[in-house]
């Protein structure tokens, strides 16, 4: 009997697929309370009574302007999650703009809770996005790139490091859109090199393979 029953766990286990996405819509929409009216904390957002929502709640206005690039990459992202766009709320749906100063870059980074496409509207981006660890240890990550020109789509999958990177000598900008209404970011340099406190110097000079002044300059990049 225990036999049968270790067989039957084990063919379950096998032919079992468990899929997560953001929470399926249970009502037409639940646009989010903020945070510091809820009197609960959840997964996600609690809903508004839908007497009290408005058309107000499905718009949000501003993406049409550009975003200040005044900074060491020469990027900036807005973003619009449902902190920002309330009706976002159990959609499974955020977007941002991203604007790039001529040679600016947005830094790799990835995105643990959702897939993203970039659809290029103006400039020349430089994209791509690296795989995860090939169960050989012998085979290296492989990157995909692509030159993206105006009217061009190229999509990042989830969790995946990514990045862009403006060639052109112009100004240039994107619009994106991912599937979570909070997709959540990791910029790998600032999570390796700025965290707080800081990972102890001996893991990154190891994991690196670097002089450990190589890693206390890099660290001091991020204070």
């Amino acid at each position: 009997m225990a036999v049968r029953l270790l067989i039957s766990v084990l063919i379950i286990s096998l032919f079992s697929f468990t899929y997560a996405s953001d929470p399926a819509l249970l009502q037409d929409f639940c646009v989010a309370v903020k945070d510091d009216e809820a009197k609960v904390f959840v997964n996600g957002k609690i809903c508004k009574n839908p007497n009290m929502v408005s058309a107000n709640d499905f718009f949000f206005p501003g993406l049409n302007k550009p975003g200040n690039t005044s900074n060491a990459l020469g990027s900036k992202v807005t973003l619009v999650n449902v902190n920002e766009f309330p009706g976002l709320n159990t959609l499974g749906i955020s977007l941002v703009r991203i604007d790039y100063a001529p040679y600016g870059l947005n830094a790799p980074h990835s995105h643990p809770r959702a897939s993203e496409f970039l659809f290029c509207v103006e400039g020349t981006l430089f994209v791509g996005f690296v795989t995860s660890n090939p169960e050989d240890p012998n085979v290296k990550n492989k990157l995909f790139t692509k030159t993206l020109y105006p009217g061009d789509v190229f999509v990042f999958p989830q969790g995946l490091i990514h990045f862009q990177y403006n060639v052109g000598k112009t100004n240039a900008f994107a619009f994106a859109g991912l599937s979570s209404q909070y997709p959540g970011v990791i910029t790998i340099a600032n999570a390796v090199f700025g965290s707080d406190p800081p990972i102890n110097l001996d893991v990154l000079t190891k994991a690196f393979q670097v002089d450990a002044n190589v890693i206390k300059y890099l660290q001091a990049q991020f204070k």
